[in-house]
């Protein structure tokens, strides 16, 4: 009994030690759904297709990669929310980010019928507008930053479904693109106050959370981590 404790005890030690990946992962989120929202917005940038076609790969290394892998080290910490969402954005991103591959050849099927590809755009908008608002209830009485971002998260992505299954209309995809951008700087924020209060900086941003997280009564079923 006492052997089982300790190791217990060592494991938990163990993950503790694990550098709260969740700023990475925000910071992730942040950039590549800046780039999404201005292709959108046609912010700095001619139109949406030749944007998306640009920010292919930070689509799949950065925001593909390496955000699933800071959902794994989130996993590892036994900080579900981040995890799930930092995992399932960076899968979606490289689902995105490989349709308009040219070497994948996934667009040519569609040839001329842009109808069909819009409603297509619009069905992958969808499921993960989805997942999104799924991920955003579990943040009610979790972490008020990261409710925030799912929510402009969620309105992003229903405006660019709602837009592309009106044949791609441009007002409604301008409204999902420029509330990507919002969701992305409010992403920043966050990541910028975790790494601040992280490090102990004389700066601190405020959060409305509590300097004081609550203790959890049980080991492994911990809360999840506040900004």
């Amino acid at each position: 009994m006492a052997q089982t404790a300790a190791q217990r005890e060592y494991a938990e030690e163990r993950t503790s030690a694990i550098a709260n990946p969740m700023p990475l992962g925000l910071i992730i989120l942040a950039l590549t759904t800046a780039l999404v929202g201005a292709s959108f917005a046609h912010f700095l940038i001619p139109n949406t297709f030749v944007g998306v076609s640009t920010v292919i790969a930070p689509m799949l290394i950065y925001g593909g990669v390496i955000q699933v892998l800071a959902g794994m080290w989130a996993f590892r910490r036994n900080h579900i929310l981040p995890a799930t969402l930092f995992s399932a954005y960076g899968g979606f991103l490289i689902a995105f980010g490989v349709l308009f591959l040219p070497v994948a050849g996934l667009l040519i099927p569609f040839g001329a019928d842009i109808v069909a590809f819009n409603h297509a755009i619009g069905l992958l908008f969808l499921c993960w507008t989805i997942c999104s608002v799924v991920l955003l209830v579990a943040t009610l009485k979790s972490n008020m930053l990261l409710m925030v971002t799912l929510v402009c998260l969620s309105l992003a992505y229903l405006f660019l479904t709602i837009g592309e299954f009106a044949n791609a209309n441009r007002a409604l995809l301008t409204i999902g693109g420029w509330l990507g951008i919002l969701c992305a700087l409010i992403a920043w924020y966050e990541a910028l106050a975790m790494i601040l209060r992280s490090t102990r900086s004389p700066y601190q941003l405020p959060t409305g959370e509590s300097e004081t997280p609550p203790l959890t009564s049980r080991p492994g079923y911990g809360r999840e981590p506040a900004i």
